[in-house]
């Protein structure tokens, strides 16, 4: 059986230096009024990581542009979230 992982780990991502394609826009509505962090479940690329302390930290690299986690935060709209410049981002291996 196949996992997602190994399928994901086909893909290359082409990072944007400091030039992140999303943000969290408030790091403490993440830690205070986010009781459920979805986005740290529902990121299929798993770039949103839960803390033990309550923080959510996000790593775009391997983002796969898909927008959930843009969806899933829209009680608080706390997610910038945008295309990467031309050139940049995740590169399909299967189109």
């Amino acid at each position: 059986m196949i996992k997602v992982e190994e399928k994901l780990f086909q893909n290359r991502y082409r990072v944007d230096a400091g030039r992140p394609h999303i943000e969290i826009r408030n790091a403490d509505i993440c830690q205070h009024s986010c009781t459920s962090k979805p986005c740290t479940v529902c990121c299929p690329a798993a770039c949103y990581t839960r803390e033990g302390d309550g923080r959510v930290t996000l790593i775009t690299d391997g983002c796969l542009e898909c927008g959930t986690c843009r969806i899933i935060c829209n009680e608080h709209g706390n997610v910038d979230w945008q295309y990467p410049r031309g050139g940049y981002g995740v590169l399909f291996k299967f189109g």
